[in-house]
């Protein structure tokens, strides 16, 4: 095996590798953007259970006050 065809099997194995990590890396931003969607959300629905406990409370203190 000559240096050329050394030179070319690593190139090609390079080449290979490149291709995975672009792969790999579209994979990773799709699934953060899956991820931050997911995350928005739980934050939305923590919200809106928030809302809901303190609308108990304050129907709980108005039922207590009278």
């Amino acid at each position: 095996m000559t240096d050329t065809d050394k030179f070319e099997e690593k190139l090609d194995r390079l080449i290979e590798l490149c291709q995975q990590l672009k792969r790999e890396n579209q994979s990773l931003r799709e699934r953060e953007a899956g991820l931050l969607g997911e995350r928005g959300e739980l934050i939305e629905k923590n919200e809106m259970a928030r809302q809901k406990i303190e609308t108990m409370i304050n129907r709980l203190r108005t039922l207590s006050a009278e």
